[in-house]
């Protein structure tokens, strides 16, 4: 209890010697500080915010270099490539000159090939214009037109003869009277020595069987190769230039609904053409 007195006694002691001014003073002192801290603790918080604003600027500076960096050496490598490219097109532009020249040079040889290949068709199609007016002369002796048809196509002349001036029906011999027929055709054919004879028997559908002949191309077959004998052994037709061809009754040139149209069916065609061989050697010549 004394003490307690004695620290009692000893502070009003002391407040009695602090004057009101000083107090007073202390006092504003104490509150200046204290603004003091408040403002220097709100500009410490500004400070570590804008820290953090610098670093994530920072961070994406960093990361826009790293693009950037990443952006030029791709471009390097497109350079890289480019240039490689401007190398082989140089190249390929040399290359394709080169060939382009080569073309031009093969489509000229060519077109001289091809305008000598129509050179020799048009002298083949005078040719076969002056045999279809030799045939048609030598002919028109005491033939009816109809009975006797020569055309000429492309390079090939053709000669259809009736039937009814070369066998009797279901016949495959030729009459006497053919012959003298046939001897004009040869006439022609022997002054063209160049050119091939194919013979072709035609037929109607009208159905045939015999102890000789199964059918009608049976029939077709043995008319042509008799036509091919009689120019070879009574005119002399070397036999290398002679064909013999049945075609039956399967491409007729009228229906075969009426008589008429089975006797124009009924027909013998000759055909004189280029040797196929000749053909050959014109295309296996190098353009």
């Amino acid at each position: 209890m004394k003490k307690i007195f004695l620290v009692s006694l000893t502070a009003v002691f002391l407040s009695s010697c602090v004057s009101k001014k000083q107090f007073t003073d202390l006092e504003s002192s104490y509150s200046s500080t204290k603004k003091e801290l408040v403002s220097a603790k709100a500009s410490l918080q500004e400070c570590l915010i804008e820290k953090d604003r610098n670093s994530n600027k920072v961070i994406s500076t960093e990361a826009k270099v790293q693009s950037m960096e990443d952006q030029i050496a791709s471009l390097k490598e497109d350079k890289k490539s480019a240039l490689k490219q401007v190398e082989n097109l140089t190249v390929l532009t040399q290359s394709s000159s080169d060939n382009i020249k080569t073309v031009i040079a093969q489509l000229s040889e060519k077109d001289k090939y091809i305008n000598g290949i129509r050179t020799a068709m048009t002298q083949k199609d005078s040719i076969n214009l002056a045999i279809k007016y030799q045939l048609t002369k030598e002919l028109a002796a005491g033939i009816q037109d109809e009975d006797i048809i020569v055309e000429v196509e492309k390079t090939v002349v053709y000669i259809s003869i009736a039937d009814k001036l070369l066998f009797k029906s279901g016949s495959a011999i030729v009459s006497e009277k053919a012959k003298a027929v046939l001897g004009k055709v040869a006439t022609v054919i022997s002054s063209r020595p160049e050119m091939e004879v194919q013979v072709e028997g035609y037929t109607d559908n009208v159905s045939i069987s015999t102890a000789t002949m199964k059918d009608n191309w049976d029939l077709s077959t043995a008319r042509a190769t008799s036509v091919v004998r009689v120019l070879q052994s009574d005119f002399s037709i070397d036999p290398k230039r002679l064909i013999a061809a049945g075609r039956s009754e399967y491409v007729p040139l009228e229906s075969n609904d009426t008589a008429a149209g089975r006797a124009t069916n009924r027909r013998t065609r000759i055909v004189i053409l280029p040797k196929l061989e000749e053909f050959f050697d014109i295309l296996e010549q190098k353009p």
